[in-house]
């Protein structure tokens, strides 16, 4: 890649590892609701200019109730829950947890027509990832709450799912106008409660944290996203995926004084090597393949989305 590549890779790893430390550090003050509210409203008001360039939106409009089904299980949906289970489980568990998305999302692809037949090196893959799942979940279990838990388990579905919808009936339409139709219909939908739950005062640390979950982990990151397509391909921009929980974890442990449990040490490393198994692909066009040289256009950059937590 190049230096502005592994720059942009760089920036974005860090970017959307931190997004569960400081969801972590706002529900100590904030209601998951107004915590939704007070992340997309803002992102959604600073995205507008790039959202109506090339009359993008009407594009869009003319695909509205998939719009609307893409918007419930990747923002709607998994930010709230996120929220909610962050406000009883760690950081680092959350953002191990999420790293699951590459497996569940490689079963559903199959399972909807989306991907290819699974080969041994898949199905080896999917094994050792979930045996880590299920070592992570089975050794902190006692330590942990089982309802953030699920709550997490069931954010990672939600987002593995939004790329079968794309890949389905998304696919022709402009990234940015998607993104930013999804961050206005959350933020609708969540000011009623947002407002009705909005503490009357917050600290410091609490607007300092919904601050950078709106505009760096939201704004900057999708932007970067798309420049980082552009530049390498959406190929290898997918390998970000596999670098986030690993920041989640170490900032969890080294800013919040997170214990680094067992579980997090035995399966941490089964759910990254796993996931790489299981969604690497062959040279030749697929995801996997030499990203230089990759022509890359505003649908490329939908398919190639990663979901920010």
């Amino acid at each position: 890649m190049s230096r502005k590549g592994w720059l942009l890779f760089i920036a974005l790893c860090v970017i959307w590892g931190i997004p569960y430390l400081f969801i972590r550090i706002a529900v100590r003050e904030l209601p998951p609701p107004a915590l939704v509210f007070l992340r997309t409203a803002p992102a959604a008001l600073l995205l507008i200019p790039f959202a109506l360039r090339g009359g993008q939106l009407r594009r869009v409009l003319r695909s509205w109730p998939w719009v609307l089904l893409y918007t419930m299980i990747e923002l709607c949906v998994p930010w709230l829950l996120l929220a909610h289970a962050e406000e009883r489980i760690s950081s680092s568990l959350a953002g191990l947890l999420i790293a699951t998305v590459p497996l569940i999302g490689a079963v559903a692809y199959r399972a909807f027509g989306v991907a290819d037949h699974f080969d041994a090196r898949r199905l080896t893959g999917l094994f050792v990832g979930f045996a880590g799942v299920a070592a992570l979940v089975g050794l902190d279990i006692a330590s942990s709450d089982a309802l953030g838990i699920a709550e997490t388990i069931l954010v990672a579905l939600c987002y593995a799912m939004g790329p079968v919808v794309i890949s389905r009936r998304l696919s022709h339409l402009p990234a940015i106008g998607v993104i930013w139709t999804s961050l206005a219909v959350t933020a609708v939908l969540y000011a009623p409660a947002g407002m009705l739950t909005m503490p009357a005062s917050l600290s410091g640390e609490t607007i300092a944290s919904v601050a950078v979950l709106s505009v760096v982990c939201t704004v900057i990151a999708f932007l970067l996203f798309f420049a980082l397509i552009r530049e390498v391909g959406p190929s290898r921009t997918t390998v970000i995926t596999y670098v986030n929980p690993l920041v989640a974890v170490l900032l969890g442990v080294a800013l919040l004084g997170e214990s680094f449990t067992l579980g997090i040490a035995v399966g941490m490393p089964l759910i990254l090597v796993g996931s790489v198994l299981a969604t690497l692909r062959t040279r030749g066009g697929e995801p996997g393949g030499d990203g230089r040289g990759e022509a890359t256009t505003p649908e490329d950059e939908l398919a190639a989305e990663v979901p920010a937590p």
